[in-house]
């Protein structure tokens, strides 16, 4: 971070502004130049309210020279980070698929568990509680969600990926040792929340905001990083905008900026960005040649009886001609002698 200092500003002021900062625990350097006088903030610059400095008379205006999140942040981890969730990694050239029901409705999840690990699946999604628009719509079976999805588990031996909203129940998914704490767009800013997962040490993986900046997205994967937690999966799946022919906007753009921003893991999710059957399989292969290190689908043995999402589910028989098809994009893009990677998709 830099301030820019007024014309006018005089050696006193100055002297004052540099002692205000070093006592917040920076360094400052002072750089006179011809036309301007420049002070370089270097230290943790997220302990300075930059808009408290723009505010102080001798400042002419603040610029950050580096971004606000500094664990996220590939300047700072050259390397991709590789997240083990529950025995299987991703990251670092393993790229994953994360498949199952929106919500856990009963003992057809395990139905769906083995079909989609058949197909090539290798984590199993499942909603135990459901954050829902209207009060008066389904919002999951709660704990007993949890227990089917540790039955499922248990038969087939897939990691479980389930959504939490309430830093109370962080308690109840460690007992039941979930494999990977999905913090979904509503709750991407329940800044308690985030607190809460990065003091575990379980895997997360958070979604973009529904109107939220990727640098949002990478904030809020910093106040998990912050408290401790490193093990953080970033997701797209979709913003909100002014278009209407699908659910969400797929912001294709974040896979290769995040990637680009940050050494985190990069997961897609095309059912909730485009709300539609139709139109996931494309954006799915898409997502996979834009350099997503995973992807996260919702399929459901009879979406038409679904209790929340059917319109957006694939049947097992499609996501297993979906998988087919990821495979030949995968070997399309992977570099000559390339060999990391899953080998299920």
């Amino acid at each position: 971070m830099i301030a820019i200092l007024k014309k006018n500003a005089d050696e006193n002021a100055v002297a004052h502004l540099v002692s205000w900062i070093e006592k917040k625990g920076l360094t400052a350097h002072v750089s006179h130049g011809e036309n301007e006088t420049i002070i370089g903030l270097v230290g943790d610059t997220t302990k300075i309210d930059p808009f408290l400095l723009e505010s102080m008379d001798i400042v002419q205006r603040v610029q950050r020279v580096s971004e606000p999140f500094k664990k996220a942040n590939r300047k700072f981890h050259p390397a991709d980070t590789v997240v083990d969730c529950g025995g299987v990694s991703i990251g670092g050239g393993n790229f994953q698929v994360i498949a199952g029901p929106c919500s856990v409705e009963g003992e057809n999840l395990i139905r769906i568990a083995r079909s989609v690990k058949a197909a090539g699946a290798t984590m199993l999604r499942g909603g135990a509680y459901k954050p829902r628009t209207s009060p008066y719509a389904y919002q999951g079976m709660g704990e007993r969600g949890l227990d089917l999805l540790c039955e499922a588990r248990a038969e087939t031996g897939l990691p479980i990926v389930t959504e939490i909203m309430d830093p109370r129940d962080v308690e109840a998914f460690l007992n039941r040792k979930i494999d990977v704490m999905q913090i979904g767009a509503r709750n991407a800013q329940n800044f308690p929340l985030l607190k809460e997962v990065g003091r575990t040490r379980t895997p997360v993986l958070l979604k973009r905001g529904l109107a939220g900046t990727i640098d949002e997205l990478l904030m809020a994967a910093e106040y998990i990083m912050s408290e401790g937690n490193d093990n953080v999966i970033l997701c797209e799946r979709g913003i909100r905008t002014f278009e209407t022919r699908t659910r969400n906007t797929f912001d294709l753009n974040a896979v290769p900026v995040l990637h680009d921003l940050s050494h985190l893991p990069v997961v897609a999710d095309p059912s909730h960005a485009t709300g539609y059957t139709r139109y996931v399989a494309p954006m799915a292969l898409a997502a996979v040649a834009a350099g997503a290190d995973g992807l996260e689908i919702e399929v459901h043995d009879a979406p038409e009886k679904a209790w929340s999402d059917g319109a957006q589910a694939l049947t097992p028989e499609q996501f297993s001609e979906l998988m087919e098809r990821i495979r030949v994009i995968r070997a399309a893009i992977a570099p000559a002698g390339d060999v990391t990677g899953s080998t299920e998709a």
